[in-house]
C-alpha cells in the first residue's frame, strides 16, 4: 500500500519516563486512501517492512515536529528516515509562526479540533482502547491534508527550496549519534573556569554512559544541578562528594559515587591547554541587553512582515 504511495504521513508514540532509551509504542503510516497503525510491541512482530518503506528514497516520508520521530527510527534502524517532509517546518516558512504545534495547524489549516484526551496516555500499556487508536490515527490522516495545503501555499510563494535547505539539516544523522565528548555544553555552569569545565565534561560523559548501560533517564544517576556542583568544587571522598547538593549518602558511597570521583580525577588530569575554553562561542553581544532587545524586535518585525518565523533567521 505505502510503498506505491509517492508520499506517507508518519507518526511514532512512544514512551521514556522510566528507560535512557525511548521505548518505540505505536506506528502509524497513511497514505491518501487508507491508514494503519502498527504495534511494534506484539510478539514476533517483523518490522523489517516498515523500515525498508523509512529508507525508500521513491517515497516521501511527511512528519509533524520530526526530530524526536527521527531519532526512534535511526536508534531502530540504524539510519535516519529519507527522504523526508516537516510539517512543522513548512508552516514556519508560511506565516504560522515559531515551531507551531500539531493541533495548531490542523485547526488553523483544517478547521478541526484534536482531542487531546490521548496526549498523556502511557502508549506501552496493553491492550490499546479504540479511543486510544483512533486518536493514532487521526494524527496521521489530518497530517495528509495539512501537508497538502502547505505545499500548495509554499509553492504560491516560491519557498519549496527554502523549506528543503532547512528540512535537509533533519537528515544529518551526526543529530542522532549522540556526542559524549560535546554534553557538557547542556550543563549550565556559573562562573565557569578551564579546569571545572574539564571537569564538567568527564563527569557528564560517565553520567551519559552510565544511564545507557543501566538503560535509565540520566537524571536517575546524577542531576544537571548536582553535575555542576561536582565541577565547581572537584569533590576527592565520598565525604566531600556527600556535601553536593542533590547527593545523598547513598550515591556517594556507592558505585555511583566512585564512578564520579574518577570522572573528577581525569577532568583533574587534563593538560590546562585541552581544557575548555568558557569564552569559546561566548556571543559578542552579550551584557548589550538593550541592543539585543531592539535588533530581536526589529527581526521580529521583519519576519512577520514575510510570513517567516523569526527562529529561521537568527537567534
Amino acid at each position: 500500500m505505502a510503498s506505491t504511495s509517492n508520499f506517507v504521513a508518519v507518526d511514532t508514540e512512544f514512551v521514556r519516563e522510566k528507560t535512557y532509551w525511548p521505548i518505540l509504542c505505536l506506528i502509524q503510516i497513511a497514505t491518501r486512501d487508507q491508514a494503519v497503525a502498527i504495534d511494534p510491541l506484539t510478539k514476533g512482530i517483523d518490522l523489517r517492512p516498515v523500515y525498508k518503506l523509512m529508507k525508500n528514497k521513491r517515497v516521501l516520508k511527511v512528519f509533524h515536529a520530526a526530530s524526536q520521530d527521527m531519532q526512534i527510527m535511526f536508534n531502530a534502524m540504524g539510519q535516519v528516515p529519507e527522504p523526508v517532509f516537516d510539517t512543522q517546518i513548512g508552516a514556519m516558512f508560511s506565516g504560522y509562526g515559531d515551531q507551531p504545534a500539531y493541533a495548531t495547524l490542523v485547526q488553523r489549516i483544517l478547521g478541526e479540533s484534536i482531542d487531546k484526551r490521548s496526549q498523556m496516555t502511557d502508549w506501552s500499556r496493553r491492550p490499546l482502547t479504540k479511543h486510544q487508536i483512533d486518536y493514532a490515527i487521526g494524527d496521521v490522516t489530518h497530517l495528509i491534508h495539512v501537508y497538502d495545503k502547505l505545499i500548495s501555499e509554499l509553492n504560491d510563494l516560491n519557498r519549496i527550496d527554502w523549506v528543503q535547505e532547512e528540512i535537509s539539516h533533519l537528515q544529518d544523522e551526526n543529530l542522532y549519534d549522540i556526542d559524549l565528548r560535546g554534553l557538557w555544553r547542556k550543563v549550565r555552569l556559573r562562573r565557569p573556569t578551564r579546569r571545572a569545565l574539564a571537569i564538567l565534561r568527564e563527569v557528564t560523559e560517565w553520567r551519559e554512559i552510565t544511564a545507557r548501560k543501566q538503560d535509565i533517564p540520566k537524571n536517575w544517576v546524577v542531576r544537571d544541578e548536582s553535575l555542576a556542583e561536582i565541577a565547581l568544587n572537584a569533590p576527592q571522598t565520598p565525604a566531600d562528594l556527600e556535601r553536593v547538593r542533590g547527593v545523598n549518602e547513598r550515591l556517594a558511597n556507592g558505585r555511583y559515587g566512585t564512578g564520579l570521583i574518577d570522572a573528577v580525577n581525569i577532568g583533574i588530569e587534563v593538560p590546562e591547554e585541552e581544557c575548555p575554553d568558557p569564552d569559546r562561542g561566548r556571543s559578542p553581544l552579550r551584557g548589550h541587553d538593550t541592543l539585543v532587545a531592539l535588533l530581536q524586535a526589529l527581526l521580529k518585525l521583519r519576519c512577520d512582515e514575510n510570513g517567516i518565523a523569526a527562529q529561521l533567521v537568527a537567534n
